[in-house]
């Protein structure tokens, strides 16, 4: 009996002390809840060691460890945690030179622009001389129409076929089909940098018309059809553009159908990728996609030369618009 009392008396012992460290533990919490917030606190460890014999005395020895000091885990908010991702693909537009026109394209335009004025003016010369306006109102008319198709069809085989590497349309290939994917690129086109191609073909193709025909009709039909081919990648870029940084007067082309919309040709960018190609009025868009036009081009080509056109392929990362940022130089 005698040897149990002193068992029992350490085992009170070591409860109370148990007791006393956790309230003193709940005061320190306490405390640090309210000068550290989200602060991780590290319980302490006890050892209790409890020893019993025959000897008078008996005694319970308690050890505490405390907790390891450790830095308070805080949140600032107002730091920002910025994360940054670039891409090698992504082309950037600041002082791309690419972008920029030079002298020889602007030498091209200025060519392109008098080939196509010759024919209008001669034939305006004409029509005053025979008093007959009718003829070449109506050719001019039908030469509007017919440019829209003809930038259509273009359009579509540029976007479907050949490669960087295809003879003399190789790089008029490879900026179409590069343009899928870097849209925006066309609205930081210089002037003459954008029509430069389009306005040395006009050259080639309608200076021998100039030349040799004195028809009134035939020229106000060649003038206005070259004119609008010509400047179709201008009115390319205006679909492109933003609506609050577009002139008011091409607003109200756009809005009156007189040249593609930019909701029109908004469409060309979406999958599948494989309509509204026309791009100076827009209005055999709807006649060529709702008749399959293009799908039978397509099938005639592949049974014909085996060749399957970029539209008939899922969408990969060449056909997905990738987004606008600006560079960020290495040594940020």
């Amino acid at each position: 009996m005698s040897s149990i009392l002193p068992q029992n008396h350490a085992i009170r012992s070591s409860q109370r002390a148990l007791d006393k460290i956790g309230t003193i533990q709940r005061r320190s919490s306490t405390n640090r809840a309210k000068n550290t917030s989200r602060q991780v606190l590290l319980p302490a460890r006890v050892y209790c060691i409890s020893s019993s014999s025959s000897s008078s005395s008996n005694i319970a020895t308690i050890t505490t460890k405390p907790p390891p000091v450790s830095k308070p885990l805080t949140y600032d908010p107002l730091t920002p945690i910025t994360k940054i991702k670039t891409s090698n693909n992504t082309r950037s537009v600041l002082n791309d030179p690419s972008l920029k026109s030079t002298w020889a394209h602007r030498a091209w335009m200025a060519s392109g622009c008098t080939t196509v004025l010759i024919p209008l003016a001669r034939s305006a010369a004409g029509a005053l001389d025979s008093h007959m306006w009718a003829g070449p109102l109506i050719a001019g008319f039908i030469g509007y129409i017919l440019s829209d198709l003809a930038s259509g069809i273009y359009h579509w085989g540029i976007d479907n076929y050949g490669s960087a590497k295809t003879p003399v349309f190789g790089a008029q290939i490879d900026a179409f089909q590069g343009h899928h994917k870097w849209p925006w690129t066309i609205t930081r086109r210089e002037f003459s940098n954008n029509l430069h191609s389009l306005a040395r073909a006009v050259t080639f193709t309608v200076l021998p018309i100039d030349l040799f025909c004195k028809d009134p009709t035939t020229l106000a039909f060649v003038g206005v059809c070259s004119g609008c081919i010509m400047f179709s990648q201008q009115f390319h870029s205006w679909a492109h553009g933003t609506k609050s940084k577009l002139p008011p007067m091409v607003l109200a082309l756009q809005d009156a159908g007189i040249l593609v919309s930019r909701e029109q040709h908004a469409a060309h960018h979406r999958v599948p990728y494989n309509n509204n190609y026309c791009i100076v009025s827009g209005i055999w868009n709807s006649i060529l996609d709702e008749s399959k036009f293009f799908e039978l081009l397509e099938m005639i080509f592949f049974f014909k030369f085996g060749v399957r056109p970029r539209s008939w392929s899922e969408p990969n990362s060449e056909w997905i618009e990738e987004t606008e940022i600006q560079s960020i130089p290495a040594s940020h």
